[in-house]
């Protein structure tokens, strides 16, 4: 039993087919197999009936024949035809007065009991299995109301029961090769039909690796694949989507960190030159400390992007955000003051509205006289947030775009140009804007919200 438990294990429990295809041909095999054994059963019943329904009628035919050629004497004794004595030597019949067999068939001498004791009973219906199954039929023969004789007619039903389980077999054979060919015709059929499917599912994998713009577009289909169709199409704009931000990130990663890192290496380049000063290795290590200050700023910039563009939303209080910026802003010839009456709540998280106005502050920083103002209120189904300096305004050459990457609105700083656009793009994912307001004195930058 021991040396049996492996191959039992490794076919039971019974596993299906591990494919699509294989499965519904299975389930399409199922279903024709208890339709076609619903239908031998109840052909084999009907048929046993019929069967029997026969036997029954020749029994009767038989019998009738024979009653009706049998005559019965005024003193009730009974006289047979020659004819009725021909065919009990020839087929199964007994002639019985009363329980006395007046004529018996020849050579079945063994059924002999049996007939006896059909006798005086009226019409009677018997089938015995042993030695053989054979049916009874028992006519009465009567005087008047009362019956003095029995005519017992029988009927071997190995002829029937032969019939019966050829026609069994036959029925099972069939049965067995239309489950065969079912099963072959549907897998053919299931495979057929999903073949388009496996053509469109290599040919999105193939476009996603290298055709993301690709798409299956309108061409006529049948209805299932047109919705595929459809899904695997949204499915590569995420793709591409996705992979145009990420693109998009490592552009300004690289171009955002290009200067700061300039910075370092520079910076760290001077310091190691032999014979320099301890007060410039200083300078030059806090120069780095600052670069690399700024750098974790970027980073977090664009990481907090990433998060709002993956659908990360918040709450945030905008008077309190502005005067953290203002707190954090150093002792400059530049002030700050925060116009605002909180509180003033943003449907955004609060580091996203600090990375949002962050860049737009910086900018104001650089280009200031004196005075740069930040101010926040709710107009309507808005939040809006405004960051105004008094100083010449944004240059005519960029102030119709000023969002573009790489675009700086001076060229009096070492950045990349990316500070508004990063400002736009967060916004923008928080279901907001950034924009330019014209108008004459500095500049004045309106960063548009939904409300909390």
């Amino acid at each position: 039993m021991r040396r049996l438990e492996p191959l039992l294990r490794r076919v039971w429990p019974p596993r299906l087919p591990g494919s699509l295809r294989g499965r519904l041909a299975l389930s399409a095999l199922a279903v024709t197999a208890a339709w076609v054994l619903v239908l031998t059963v109840g052909f084999d019943v009907a048929l046993s009936v019929r069967l029997r329904s026969n036997a029954d009628s020749v029994l009767r035919t038989r019998g009738a024949a024979v009653l009706s050629t049998v005559e019965v004497r005024p003193d009730g004794t009974l006289r047979l035809a020659d004819a009725v004595q021909d065919a009990a030597t020839v087929s199964g019949v007994w002639v019985l007065q009363g329980t006395t067999l007046v004529e018996r068939a020849a050579g079945e001498g063994e059924w002999e009991q049996t007939v006896r004791g059909l006798a005086q009973r009226g019409e009677v219906l018997v089938t015995t299995d042993e030695p053989e199954a054979v049916r009874f039929l028992a006519l009465p023969v009567r005087q008047g109301d009362r019956q003095v004789g029995t005519v017992v007619t029988a009927l071997a039903l190995d002829p029937y029961s032969r019939t019966q389980d050829l026609v069994q077999v036959a029925l099972l054979a069939l049965g067995a090769l239309l489950l065969v060919a079912m099963y072959l015709v549907t897998r053919a059929s299931v495979a057929r039909a999903l073949r388009p499917v496996e053509e469109m599912a290599s040919q999105a994998a193939e476009w996603s690796t290298g055709e993301v713009d690709r798409r299956f577009g309108a061409a006529r289909r049948p209805e299932e694949l047109e919705v595929l169709a459809e899904r695997l199409d949204d499915v590569l704009d995420r793709l591409s989507a996705v992979l145009r931000r990420e693109q998009q990130l490592n552009a300004e990663l690289s171009h955002e960190l290009r200067t700061p890192i300039a910075r370092i290496t520079a910076e760290a380049e001077l310091a190691l030159r032999p014979g320099r000063p301890l007060e410039d290795v200083r300078g030059a290590l806090s120069s780095v400390l600052g670069e690399a200050d700024g750098m974790t700023r970027i980073l977090e910039t664009l990481l907090t992007t990433a998060r709002t563009e993956a659908g990360v939303r918040g709450r945030a209080e905008c008077v309190e955000v502005l005067e953290r910026l203002r707190a954090g802003v150093p002792t400059a010839a530049v002030g700050v003051r925060v116009i605002g009456h909180p509180p003033v709540w943003a449907g955004v998280a609060p580091e996203v509205l600090e990375r949002t106005v962050s860049p737009l502050l910086d900018n104001a920083l650089r280009h200031a006289s004196s005075t740069v103002v930040l101010s926040a209120r709710r107009e309507g189904e808005a939040v809006l947030v405004e960051v105004r300096d008094d100083g010449p305004g944004v240059d005519p050459a960029v102030a119709d775009d000023p969002f573009t990457p790489g675009r700086r609105v001076d060229d009096g700083h070492g950045g990349a140009g990316l500070g508004l656009a990063l400002a736009r793009r967060l916004a923008q994912t928080s279901g907001g804007d950034v924009r330019l307001l014209p108008g004459p004195g500095g500049a004045r930058f309106q960063v548009e919200l939904p409300p909390a």
